[in-house]
């Protein structure tokens, strides 16, 4: 696959840190000309270019297509990973109507957007490749943590298989990869945030994490160039194939096919 992305504009929303940040590094590998979007700069410096956007923000898909289309002229490649589980533990009673929304916001309504100002360029070329990062939770939800994150990537699931049905006629490929634990900034301070609230050091709180959601086989959480790897390939002329598919990389973790 060395070099199979050369020419190709490829955007990676949430692309500063964690698993963007590694799929970013890795399609800028295989020749992309890479684009980040987040919040904040990095911190540390990075090759990619680089525009500032909170995608829970209803302006900012367009504001960050705007940019990207003028600068490059064209994306060939959509990597929709901005998202997080920023609600609150504890079940239905803890989760309120603004809980519910902020999920909705960040983890679907941000790939809505930013997809729906960019694939009208895709549909000119006639060809592009959408992949919406999602996670295991979506299909086993945990209701003590993951309730309202797990709602809003289900929906995002459904909605990456229908916009794979619409746009498929017209050359464009739309997938979901969706992770278990991952081994991120994020998922490091989710952990240390139950242990912390609960007593218990991060040792037992991981091993509590795992005996809820069943099973681990692999023994551990993955490294987030291991999911860059799978997005890679799906991106690739290689899957050139695949499209309205969700592929779980989880370690074994879902009990189900």
């Amino acid at each position: 696959m060395e070099n199979s992305l050369e020419g190709k504009i490829a955007l990676v929303t949430g692309g500063t840190k964690g698993i963007g940040k590694a799929i970013a590094d890795k399609l800028s590998s295989l020749g992309a000309q890479v684009i980040i979007t987040a919040r904040t700069k990095p911190d540390e410096e990075t090759v990619h270019y680089f525009i500032a956007g909170d995608l829970s923000k209803p302006e900012a898909g367009q504001i960050i297509a705007d940019e990207l289309l003028e600068k490059f002229g064209k994306v060939d490649i959509v990597v929709n990973n901005a998202g997080a589980n920023t609600s609150p533990g504890g079940g239905y009673s803890t989760l309120t109507d603004e809980d519910w929304n902020n999920e909705i916001q960040l983890n679907l309504m941000s790939a809505v957007r930013v997809n729906k100002a960019l694939i009208p360029g895709m549909v000119a070329q006639k060809q592009g490749v959408i992949i919406n990062i999602s996670t295991g939770a979506a299909l086993q939800p945990l209701w003590k943590m993951t309730m309202s994150y797990s709602a809003s990537k289900a929906a995002l699931n459904a909605y990456t298989k229908a916009l794979a049905s619409e746009l498929g006629p017209q050359g464009i490929r739309v997938n979901a990869v969706s992770p278990g634990l991952v081994k991120t900034p994020l998922m490091e301070a989710f952990i240390a945030d139950i242990a912390e609230k609960s007593g218990t050091s991060i040792e037992e709180t991981f091993k509590s994490i795992k005996n809820e959601i069943g099973d681990l086989p692999l023994g551990r959480m993955a490294e987030p160039e291991e999911v860059a790897e799978l997005v890679s390939f799906l991106v690739s002329p290689e899957a050139k194939y695949i499209t309205g598919a969700n592929y779980r990389i989880d370690g074994g973790t879902l009990p189900v096919l």
